[in-house]
């Protein structure tokens, strides 16, 4: 006699955790996700909280009071409100093309600082004012890689002489068994994280073709192709690396 097997859950067709729902290659940060979103990203990308106290301390060297400083993919504010409330002398602008992200951090609930705005603009057609310090997130590789030399040159232009850009990307190995390797632990990761695999292979289904990591050579010669000379890592765990780039 077969016994009865107890019954699982099934995730709604589409499900990637968290409440966030998208199509096989159509993951968007619109919709309902700005909504989900910290909760989600927090449990998709290790140490997420202590990368932006890193990006904190780190900016404690290059901003001043007079200092304006950006945030390139500001998502819901979390990062750039952070550090607009310990430089609050310094100017800081938030740039999201996602009118719902910029709606949620917006959100009267979150105090914003009297010197941050948001500013909703694709971060390729921004007029940005010359900056001591610029910071992307785990943004830059969801931009279409036709399109990523293109900003990084603008960065690397709107810097002073002496200012700092903070990159940080999940990363693609450098050869197949090391990207094996890499992603076996991330899945782990994320089943540690409370991820059913149905939802783990949904959101990986739904970023074919939307999220485009390159290597960590990839990074450092993009980088160095828009002009940065004195470039290290300071953030590495397995895929997800953060460097900084001083022009």
């Amino acid at each position: 006699m077969t016994k009865s097997k107890t019954a699982q859950p099934v995730p709604q067709p589409g499900a990637t955790g968290d409440g966030t729902v998208a199509d096989r290659a159509g993951w968007s940060f619109g919709g309902q996700t700005p909504k989900h979103f910290d909760r989600h990203v927090r449990r998709s990308v290790p140490f997420y909280d202590a990368g932006h106290g890193l990006v904190a301390q780190i900016s404690d060297y290059f901003v001043r009071h007079d200092t304006v400083a950006y945030e390139i993919g500001s998502s819901t504010g979390t990062l750039v409100r952070e550090l607009a409330s310990r430089h609050p002398k310094a100017r800081w602008i938030g740039i999201e093309p996602e009118g719902a992200m910029i709606e949620q951090a917006r959100d009267p609930q979150y105090q914003s600082p009297k010197n941050l705005e948001f500013l909703q603009a694709d971060a390729h057609d921004v007029d940005y004012q010359p900056s001591d310090f610029m910071v992307s997130y785990y943004t830059v590789q969801f931009i279409p890689p036709k399109r990523r030399q293109v900003l990084i040159d603008r960065i690397y232009s709107s810097l002073n002489w002496g200012g700092a850009f903070l990159l940080f990307e999940k990363v693609r190995a450098p050869d197949a068994r090391f990207q094996d390797l890499m992603s076996t632990l991330y899945t782990e990761f994320k089943l540690e994280s409370g991820y059913t695999p149905a939802e783990i292979l949904s959101k990986a289904s739904s970023l074919k073709g939307v999220l485009e990591p390159f290597s960590t050579q990839g990074n450092l010669d993009m980088l160095q192709r828009a002009g940065f000379v004195d470039v290290m890592t300071i953030f590495k765990h397995v895929c997800f690396e953060g460097f900084l780039a001083i022009k």
